[in-house]
């Protein structure tokens, strides 16, 4: 069946997306986005190079390209209502409205909206609407708390107290939010991504992955957007139990039924970051898309014909049957450039060398002349399939080491070494 799709976004996540689409040689796509990604766009009919909140011509677009429907990959483009504008032109789109994408993008609407329909695994929050009471409520507070401000931050903009901040530096980040202030207690545990398609009334989940936020090996440094990802071939996590596996699964089925109670029905997908306590797991936060890296993950091992998922999601269809996986291992190693994430260097040349099975996709890259540079961006990202942990990672670190130039990376992702300290660090807390 031939059909024409347009995504929109430019990064690791859209290539991902892109070349999942492409298996199918019915599709043609076509892309929206705010830089040019070589990748991407030697996958696509047509290229509008232009920011993704600009909701008005990424619909024109649409229009004129005579798309069948459109997928959202990034999470401002949502906030900005993209979904709506393009459903009222006819254009059907695979990711939220701009009401049920909050929640991703309003975090207390998000708690708020799990309190009041009783769905576990949310921590004890409060929102404050002045900066000084919530200043007052660190003082009295008894333990470390989580300082977030209400809307997006691109995985930075939250403060942790007694991991990146005293109660001194959380008082003062909460008098710079300017606005709604949320404080949550500080879960400690292990973090998971359960990732699920969701047609409105369905929910289909996907592999389970684990990210890695800290810059540099050995989990330490600042946090970035992502500098890698594992998945393993049971599509399950070690650390994680039937039990949690079930309990997460169920918050996220609850989220979606809310969502229908509150009249704001949520179709795309829906990502659930969990940190699995010591009482099982609960809701760090939702994503309103698929996560950058853990997309690169999933859409690697996907073997079903991702467009007519896809097509599912948008018909209100969707059932496990359509969608099927590799039972393979993954593992997804970033290259950022020199200086990341504190002073990238953007500018620096990079050269791609053999990178045998791999996958390779391009995020944040500059090209001239059939050249690649760096930019201040994550740059590009390898995932490696295999049998086993070890296999993809040997895959991932090969093509990873084999790229010259001004970047670099963590080494220690998808080691076996490093999931054992993780498997360790449950099995301390329980």
């Amino acid at each position: 069946m031939d059909m024409k799709i347009l995504v929109v976004g430019g990064g690791g996540r859209e290539h991902a997306i892109a070349r999942a689409l492409s298996c199918n040689s019915g599709v043609k796509l076509y892309t929206a986005m705010a830089r040019h990604n070589p990748g991407i766009a030697s996958l696509s009919e047509g290229v509008l190079l232009e920011k993704e909140t600009n909701v008005g011509a990424v619909a024109d677009f649409a229009k004129k390209s005579g798309v069948d429907f459109a997928i959202i990959g990034p999470e401002a483009p949502l906030e900005a209502g993209i979904a709506d504008t393009l459903q009222e032109q006819g254009v059907p789109c695979v990711g939220p409205t701009r009401m049920a994408a909050r929640l991703e993008t309003d975090k207390a609407f998000c708690r708020n909206m799990m309190e009041k329909h009783g769905i576990a695994g949310c921590p004890h929050y409060r929102v404050f609407q002045d900066p000084g009471e919530a200043c007052e409520y660190i003082d009295a507070y008894d333990g470390d708390l989580v300082v977030k401000p209400i809307g997006l931050t691109g995985g930075k903009g939250v403060k942790v107290m007694g991991e990146q901040v005293d109660r001194e530096g959380a008082k003062k980040y909460a008098r710079t939010l300017h606005g709604v202030v949320v404080l949550e207690e500080r879960l400690i545990g292990e973090e998971f991504t359960l990732q699920a398609f969701v047609d409105g009334n369905h929910l289909v989940p996907m592999p389970l992955v684990q990210d890695h936020k800290r810059a540099y090996e050995g989990d330490s440094g600042p946090n970035t957007g992502g500098m890698g990802t594992y998945s393993l071939e049971d599509h399950l996590l070690p650390f994680v139990t039937p039990s949690d596996y079930r309990d997460a699964l169920e918050i996220m089925r609850n989220a979606v039924a809310a969502m229908i109670a509150e009249g704001q029905p949520y179709r795309g997908i829906l990502y659930g970051q969990f940190m699995n306590t010591r009482d099982g797991p609960k809701v760090v936060e939702f994503n309103s898309r698929f996560g950058d890296p853990e997309a690169m993950n999933v859409l690697s091992l996907i073997r079903s014909d991702f467009a007519e998922v896809l097509c599912r999601i948008i018909d209100g269809t969707l059932s496990p049957a359509h969608v099927d996986f590799a039972k393979q291992a993954t593992v997804c190693k970033y290259l950022v450039p020199q200086g990341y994430p504190d002073t990238p260097v953007a500018g620096a040349p990079i050269e791609v060398g053999d990178y045998g099975d791999a996958l390779l996709y391009y995020a944040n890259v500059g090209e001239k002349d059939g050249k690649l540079t760096t930019l201040t961006s994550r740059t590009m990202a390898f995932v490696g399939l295999g049998d086993s942990l070890e296999e993809a990672e040997a895959k991932a670190e090969k093509a990873a080491a084999a790229v010259k130039g001004g970047v670099w990376y963590r080494h220690d992702i998808g080691k076996t070494s490093l999931l054992d300290r993780r498997i360790a660090h449950m099995k301390g807390i329980r």
